[in-house]
């Protein structure tokens, strides 16, 4: 699974993740760096990504766009040292991989990970 690392993340997360065997790529290696939140989510949909964040704001937009993807995880986490935020990721992954893979807004707290599927707020039918 792709990650798409937001601007408020480091650089670095995407080394630290790529050792611990994930997919990532900061949004500043692909030129995004003054990209709107829109135009970060469609490239995540384009390259079928999870964006990785601590903006709030993204779990807004895909809670009002009714759409599946992208999918996002909000760090929300006291230490946001790389190491820690891998930690934190890892620790949480067997949890989060599927929700992930479906659809969904992922927080990933200090004590705690919340997830929720997408659209958020919509029933089939």
């Amino acid at each position: 699974m792709r990650s798409l690392l937001n601007m408020n993340l480091p650089g670095r997360l995407c080394n630290a993740l790529e050792a611990a065997g994930h997919e990532a790529v900061h949004v500043r290696d692909l030129g995004m760096a003054e990209s709107s939140d829109d135009e970060i989510t469609r490239r995540a949909v384009r390259d079928d990504a999870v964006i990785l964040t601590h903006d709030l704001d993204y779990g807004a937009l895909l809670a009002f766009s009714g759409d599946r993807r992208p999918s996002v995880v909000i760090f929300r986490v006291r230490h946001a040292a790389p190491a820690n935020l891998v930690d934190r990721f890892q620790a949480a992954w067997r949890g989060i991989e599927e929700p992930l893979s479906a659809g969904a807004v992922v927080v990933i707290e200090d004590a705690a990970v919340r997830v929720r599927r997408l659209p958020i707020g919509r029933t089939d039918g």
